[in-house]
């Protein structure tokens, strides 16, 4: 999609910069959360798949993100993807389609997420956050036809999500967990020790539910009721444990969570906080 004003000035920066360009931890987004106006909130989200920090620019774009990095069989995931402008430019006047221009520069377009897979039939393919009261504006559709148009001639298919197809117990999660993010201490030592604890718990007791476990946890060691589950939904949000995002988190079994990589995700938060 089309998004912001950008001179030639800043788009030969950024092409000198390798934005657009990259694979997995080396790619860099065409489009940061500090340089593009957004449909609403913007989010930083460190990614295991890539190993580095990724760049979105709404709440659905967010909800996308995290169920394309739940599914197996995706192995990378770029957002901000640019479009390459002379095809853009040349599908625009082929359809008779006005090309997203700024004062007489040509804007290049991007999609939100071009992801690769490991699947041998569906090896890439492309897609566009938007949500549904967007599709009423005439303009926008025309931009997203010319997109369209780009990744059929790139014969990588490429589809429109709206917040209608993010199932609602995947919504309910992100909701429940994405506003801890930040708050286990941004990778403190604090934090790699409460997950080693909860991830010694739950593999002693797997069969648990998370509210059940969290009751006798607080308990056990005379916590606050919710305590517990209040530290290991901030450790969810900064992903310090894993779990099958479409089944209603708070009735998942305990040994269904899944420790990460606490040394990474320690130099992740390192990194995006200097």
């Amino acid at each position: 999609m089309f998004k912001g004003k950008f001179t030639e000035a800043q788009y030969r920066k950024w092409i000198k910069e390798g934005r657009g360009s990259g694979e997995y931890q080396d790619y860099k987004p065409w489009l940061t959360v500090y340089d593009s106006p957004s449909d609403g909130r913007v989010h930083r989200v460190f990614g295991y798949k890539t190993k580095r920090t990724h760049h979105l620019l709404s709440d659905l774009e967010l909800s996308m993100f995290y169920l394309l990095e739940w599914r197996k069989e995706v192995l990378q995931i770029k957002e901000q993807f640019p479009l390459e402008r002379d095809l853009t430019a040349e599908l625009a006047k082929s359809a008779g389609i006005k090309h997203p221009s700024v004062r007489g520069v040509e804007q290049y377009m991007s999609s939100d997420f071009l992801v690769e897979t490991s699947s041998t039939g569906l090896p890439y393919y492309a897609l566009q956050a938007k949500y549904i009261n967007a599709l009423e504006d005439q303009r926008k559709i025309e931009i997203l036809e010319l997109e369209r148009r780009y990744w059929l001639e790139r014969n990588i298919p490429w589809q429109i999500v709206t917040e209608a197809e993010i199932p609602k117990v995947v919504k309910a999660n992100i909701e429940w967990i994405y506003p801890m993010q930040g708050a286990s201490e941004e990778a403190s030592h604090s934090a790699v020790d409460q997950a080693l604890f909860y991830a010694d718990y739950f593999s002693k007791y797997p069969a648990k539910t998370l509210i059940a476990a969290c009751k006798e946890i607080d308990t056990a060691y005379g916590l606050d009721l919710g305590e517990s589950l209040y530290e290991i939904r901030c450790l969810l949000a900064d992903r310090y444990f894993t779990f099958d995002i479409f089944k209603p988190v708070q009735k998942v079994h305990v040994g269904d969570f899944k420790l990460g990589d606490v040394g990474i995700i320690q130099e992740a938060y390192r990194v995006s906080n200097q």
